[in-house]
């Protein structure tokens, strides 16, 4: 039986964007990060391992693979959104965004794209 290991993400500067994982999702290393390869875990032991690697490798505008951090409802959301900000990530100016769109594109400090989901909306 497989499990899921590690979301691997590219990265230019590896240990900049380690330093913002480790802060947006509360992570720490799994073992000693270098300049090339960082590997990173929930402190709490749950959810998914996160792993940088260094890419020169262009941006995706539309990347098929990318992260969803989950929030609790619209006002997490919007306080996650301004934290993440904060740590490095910047706002994506998304022109598909459909009507009552739950979910606010952004860009963590290496300009992969991620999304932050009003999870409450679905109850």
């Amino acid at each position: 039986m497989l499990t899921l290991g590690s979301i691997v993400l590219g990265a230019q500067d590896v240990p900049r964007a380690a330093a913002f994982y480790r802060r947006a999702l509360s992570y720490v290393d799994r073992y000693e990060p270098d300049e090339t390869w960082a590997s990173l875990k929930p402190a709490d032991g749950s959810g998914p391992n996160i792993s940088l690697g260094l890419s020169e490798t262009p941006l995706q505008e539309r990347p098929r693979v990318h992260l969803d951090l989950y929030a609790r409802d619209a006002d997490d959301q919007a306080a996650e959104v301004e934290r993440l900000i904060s740590l490095g990530a910047t706002r994506v100016d998304w022109k598909d965004y459909p009507p009552g769109a739950d979910f606010i594109v952004l860009a963590d400090t290496e300009g992969n794209r991620f999304c932050v989901i009003d999870t409450g909306s679905h109850a």
